[in-house]
């Protein structure tokens, strides 16, 4: 069995597939915000959350497959500042979130 675990075992994801995952999932909250955030603010946002999920890379790929688990660990970790940074409200953006990344 351990053999069967080891050849399907997804490898961790380059850094630059996390920044693509990270910007698209922006994208899409920015979208459902329904708000213009200005390409710098949104470039700032994006990097945050970059350098957050490189830094607990280890925890997201276990938990890759449990969107509800990524998306309770965002709204705690990183939503407070992005909403700063984009002056906008945590609870709203929180949702935006979620309805686009599915969790």
């Amino acid at each position: 069995m351990k053999m069967f675990q080891e050849k399907h075992a997804a490898p961790l994801p380059t850094p630059r597939s996390i920044r693509r995952a990270c910007g698209n999932e922006l994208y899409r909250t920015v979208k459902r915000l329904k708000l213009h955030i200005p390409a710098p603010l949104v470039k700032q946002a994006e990097q945050l959350y970059v350098d957050r999920v490189i830094g607990n890379l280890m925890w997201i790929a276990e938990n890759r497959s449990n969107r509800k688990a990524l998306a309770d660990w965002w709204d705690d970790e990183i939503s407070e500042e992005i909403a700063a940074l984009w002056n906008v409200d945590r609870v709203k953006l929180m949702q935006a979130f979620r309805d686009a990344f599915g969790g």
